[in-house]
C-alpha cells in the first residue's frame, strides 16, 4: 500500500527507512528522537557526531544500529511560532528532503512520526495534512511504500470540524443492527409457510430418490419410485448437463454481464487516464493492479472496489455499479461505508483525506 496511517512504534517498524524527528544537533533528545536513540544504541550516535548537525527544515541520514530497519533519516522540524513564521514551508521541506534521501538510498519503504507535532508544538491536525499532502504528491511520481506512525491515538487528530460533520452524517444514516432485530426476523421467517414446510423424517426407501416438487401446497421434497437400470458404462458428464442443459448454460455464461475489471479498465479509457495514474490515486500497488488487468474475473475486497471508484471520481451510482460487479453494495450498517459515501456525496475523492477520517473513526483503509 503506497500512503498508510498506522499506529505502532515507529523503533519496531520493519521498513527500509525510519524517520526520526530530531533537534538541530542531531545528538539524541526527548520524545521519538530519545526513542529511537535508545533502541539503535550507541552506533547511531556516533554515527551523528560525525554529521555536524543539520538545519532546520533538512534531513541527514546514517545508519540504523540496531533497529529492524537499515537507515534512519533524521529530519529537523520546525518549531510552532503561530504559523506565521515560515514552519509551514520548513515542514514540508523536512518530508521532500526525508523521502529524496530515501529514494537515493533505494529503499522501497519509509515510515515517518509527525514530525514537529510533540515538543515542538505544531498543530496535530495541520501536522498530520502537510505529512500525507507531501507524501501523496511524492508517490504521484514515484513507487514508494509511505507509513505514517502515530504512536497513539492521542496524537492524532482531524479537522474539528470535520469531525463533527461526519460524525453527524454517521447519526443521521447508521442503522445498527441490534440482536433483537435478528430475533424478530427470525421469527418472521420460522412462521413464514417456506418454515412450515416438513421433509420427511425417515431417508426415502431403496429405489426411492428425492425429487422436487414445485406445486405451491407440495412438500418440498417427497420421494418417487424410479426404476433403476445400472450400467457397465457410466456416463462422465453430471446428470444436470443431460437434454441440451449443458449447452444452455453455456449461453447464459456466454452473456455474462461486465466484470469489475472491465469496468475498470473501461472507466480508466473513459476518464481518459493511464493505468499508472489510476492506481496510484486508488493507493494501490502496481503488483496488485496488475493482477486486476490480467484476471478478467478478479475478485477485489471492498476497500479495492470503492478505492478504485474515488480515483476515478465516479458519482454514487457509478460507485454502487461497480460495487455490484465485484458483488458488494453500501450498507447503511457499516461505518466504513457511510464515511466512504460521505466523501463521495460532497464531491471529495482526495483519497488520503478519506483515509485520514478513516483512521480517526477506527475503520480499515482504502487502498
Amino acid at each position: 500500500m503506497p500512503l498508510m496511517i498506522v499506529r505502532n512504534d515507529i523503533t519496531k517498524m520493519k521498513v527500509d527507512a525510519i524517520v526520526n524527528a530530531a533537534n538541530s544537533s542531531l545528538l539524541g533528545g526527548g520524545g521519538v528522537d530519545g526513542c529511537i536513540h535508545r533502541a539503535a544504541g550507541p552506533k547511531l550516535l556516533e554515527e551523528c557526531r560525525r554529521l555536524n548537525g543539520c538545519r532546520t527544515g533538512s534531513a541527514k541520514i546514517t545508519g540504523a544500529g540496531k533497529l529492524p530497519c537499515k537507515y534512519v533519516i533524521h529530519a529537523v522540524g520546525p518549531k510552532w511560532n503561530g504559523g506565521n513564521c515560515g514552519e509551514r514551508e520548513l515542514l514540508i521541506s523536512c518530508y521532500r528532503t526525508s523521502l529524496a534521501l530515501a529514494r537515493e538510498a533505494g529503499c522501497e519503504s519509509i515510515a515517518f512520526p509527525l514530525i514537529s507535532s510533540g515538543i515542538y508544538g505544531y498543530p496535530k491536525d495541520q501536522a498530520l495534512q502537510i505529512a500525507v499532502d507531501t507524501a501523496g504528491a511524492f508517490l504521484a511520481e514515484n513507487d514508494m511504500t509511505v507509513y505514517i506512525v502515530i504512536f497513539d491515538k492521542a496524537a492524532y487528530q482531524i479537522g474539528e470540524k470535520l469531525f463533527a460533520d461526519i460524525t453527524d452524517y454517521i447519526g443521521d444514516h447508521y442503522v445498527e443492527e441490534q440482536p433483537e432485530a435478528f430475533a424478530e426476523t427470525a421469527r418472521k421467517l420460522r412462521s413464514s409457510r417456506a418454515f412450515d414446510r416438513k421433509p420427511p423424517v425417515s431417508p426415502p426407501k431403496a429405489g426411492m430418490v428425492p425429487m422436487q416438487m414445485y406445486e405451491e401446497d407440495a412438500p418440498l421434497i417427497c420421494s418417487r419410485p424410479m426404476a433403476f437400470q445400472p450400467s457397465v458404462s457410466q456416463p462422465s458428464a453430471p446428470q444436470w448437463a443431460s437434454a441440451g442443459v449443458e449447452s444452455q448454460l453455456k449461453d447464459a455464461l456466454k452473456q455474462l454481464d461486465e466484470s469489475f475489471s472491465e469496468m475498470l479498465l473501461r472507466k480508466i479509457d473513459e476518464k481518459n487516464m493511464t493505468d499508472a495514474q489510476c492506481y496510484k490515486r486508488a493507493n494501490i500497488d502496481r503488483k496488485l493492479f496488475s493482477k486486476i488487468r490480467g484476471d478478467r474475473l478478479y475478485r477485489p475486497s471492498k476497500p479495492t472496489v470503492l478505492a478504485f471508484a474515488i480515483a476515478l471520481e465516479l458519482s454514487p451510482d457509478e460507485t454502487a455499479d461497480m460495487l455490484r460487479k465485484a458483488g458488494f453494495a453500501l450498507s447503511r450498517s457499516s461505518k466504513f461505508d457511510i464515511i466512504v459515501e460521505f466523501f463521495i456525496r460532497r464531491g471529495n475523492y482526495n483519497i488520503h483525506e478519506i483515509n485520514e477520517a478513516l483512521f480517526a473513526f477506527d475503520q480499515s483503509l482504502l487502498g
